[in-house]
């Protein structure tokens, strides 16, 4: 299973293409609501219904767990933290685009990996700051911001399903 997490004031561009490219190649993936409810709102207006909240959510099934960027207050949520850092632990994939890399580089996930994230985030990512577009290092995939969602959800898309699945994405979505 697969896991995005969804916030408050989450950028909807990054999160929805994201879900949209995965669940074109059928991979298993749940939207995660870092709220206390299932619904929630976008920065630009959109509304989200997840299929879970993260208190009630076990990831010991956990492959992938998914990022967003946006206004969403990563820094002040323990619980996520805890799964961020138990899933890095065990050497799994976490993906991470626009503001959302800097709470990786804040819980030293990204120590000895490099990164890229949205302009004026690089202070968060310290000595992992690489520049760059999509940077895949170790277990780590970030993208720099919501103008390549599409870049970064073909990115997680090939890892979970292979390149001849993902040419077969490609194609249809005309990419």
């Amino acid at each position: 299973m697969n896991y995005i997490f969804i916030g408050k004031g989450f950028e909807e561009i990054e999160a929805i293409t994201t879900i949209d490219l995965l669940r074109r190649a059928n991979i298993a993936l749940r939207l995660v609501s870092l709220e206390d409810e299932l619904t929630v709102m976008g920065a630009h207006q959109v509304q989200v219904i997840c299929d879970c909240l993260l208190k009630d959510t076990d990831f010991q099934d956990a492959e992938t767990l998914i990022l967003p960027g946006g206004a969403v207050d990563y820094f002040s949520r323990e619980a996520l933290h805890k799964v961020l850092l138990q899933h890095n632990a065990e050497n799994k994939r976490i993906a991470a685009i626009c503001a959302a890399p800097s709470i990786l580089g804040h819980l030293g996930i990204l120590k000895g990996k490099q990164a890229v994230c949205y302009p004026g985030f690089e202070k968060y990512l310290g000595e992992s700051y690489l520049g760059g577009l999509v940077v895949e290092s170790k277990n780590i995939i970030t993208a720099k911001g919501p103008g390549l969602s599409s870049d970064f959800a073909f990115c997680i898309l090939e890892r979970l399903a292979g390149e001849e699945i993902a040419d077969q994405i490609y194609d249809a979505a005309q990419y």
